[in-house]
């Protein structure tokens, strides 16, 4: 992997007065591990289908009283020590999550507050696609100067939101966290986001029932994730192959300028689909991370980049390719240099 690339002032970068790029990253998986072996028999199926049809071989389970602000702090502190910065640095709090269990307030000020911070922190809602939601958000805000060191988490606990007797998606989520440091720089770090929804297929991946049935109908169970697999992938595999080459042009690149691809873990054979359809070297480290941590929503781009850079797979300066892409339906992506 090459080290030599970078995003040059004028090259694939808008308008604003300062640079940013990614300063830390850090990751928490909860303890329990649940194997293909623990789900199947509800779901009348086996390990093979589901690495088959999936790549899944397993996933972590929050306990039962871990919070998603007990996962994003851990995750968090990690990132802000990777950075290399104290906790009273950060000007602001993103967390991308759609499983805090409170419509109000938001998990941000919670997480903020228990870092003994007082700075602006707010959730943004936009499922899979969070992550890179807030990242492209805390790249704008560090370059127009109203914050040096944004903290962005992307954390889900899926397990609150998952039927485990429907075959389609039981198998599919995983709980986790993933922060990452977003921080002023002298030479730009982070490429112009590319980024977009198709509110027309809201219904692909989505909610159940709304709150308001389930208060009208005390017959209702709680909500649970629903989603049309299929539709999904061809979505994906059309859809998001373009957004991500369009995301390379936006930071005047080419898929022969990257050194590793870390798309949303949602599944295998569509990050197969989308690597060979972007035609990526075989040099490219490709992140695998549903493997034994599933799909994590929008904690999935964070966590996969965490694993990457913990195990050397990913060098400081790497050029890294990111995408993700979730219920709304919703994407983002941009191309980051490796902390």
């Amino acid at each position: 992997m090459s080290s030599m690339v970078t995003l040059s002032p004028g090259l694939g970068t808008t308008p604003g007065g300062y640079h940013s790029r990614i300063s830390g990253i850090g990751g928490y998986r909860p303890e329990r591990v649940v194997p293909n072996s623990e789900i199947v028999e509800r779901i009348d199926s086996s390990d093979e289908w589901i690495r088959q049809r999936s790549g899944i071989e397993a996933r972590h389970r929050a306990a039962p009283e871990e919070t998603v602000v007990d996962m994003a702090e851990q995750a968090a502190r990690a990132a802000i020590a990777h950075a290399g910065l104290e906790v009273d640095q950060v000007d602001a709090v993103l967390v991308a999550t759609v499983t805090h269990p409170y419509q109000t307030p938001a998990a941000a000020p919670e997480l903020a507050h228990r870092l003994g911070l007082t700075c602006m922190a707010i959730d943004l809602s936009a499922a899979c696609a969070g992550y890179c939601y807030g990242i492209g958000l805390a790249s704008d805000m560090v370059r127009s100067g109203s914050a040096q060191n944004v903290l962005v988490l992307g954390v889900e606990k899926l397990s609150d939101f998952t039927d485990y007797d429907d075959r389609t998606i039981a198998f599919i989520f995983g709980d986790g966290a993933g922060a990452a440091v977003v921080s002023r720089s002298e030479t730009p770090g982070i490429s112009p986001t590319v980024w977009g929804s198709d509110g027309e297929q809201k219904a692909v991946i989505a909610q159940d029932e709304s709150w308001m049935e389930v208060r009208a109908n005390p017959d209702l169970q709680f909500p649970s994730i629903k989603m049309q697999g299929q539709s999904v992938f061809r979505w994906a595999v059309w859809t998001i192959a373009k957004k991500a080459q369009e995301t390379l042009d936006a930071a005047g690149l080419t898929v022969a300028d990257v050194d590793v691809f870390v798309p949303h873990q949602a599944n295998m054979r569509i990050i197969d689909s989308l690597a060979k359809t972007l035609g990526l070297p075989d040099s490219v480290v490709i992140a695998d991370d549903i493997r034994t941590t599933a799909n994590t929503s929008a904690a999935s781009v964070p966590l996969a980049m965490s694993k990457l850079v913990e195990s050397g797979q990913i060098r400081s300066g790497d050029v890294v390719l990111q995408i993700a892409f979730g219920a709304g339906l919703a994407y983002a992506g941009q191309v980051v240099i490796a902390p």
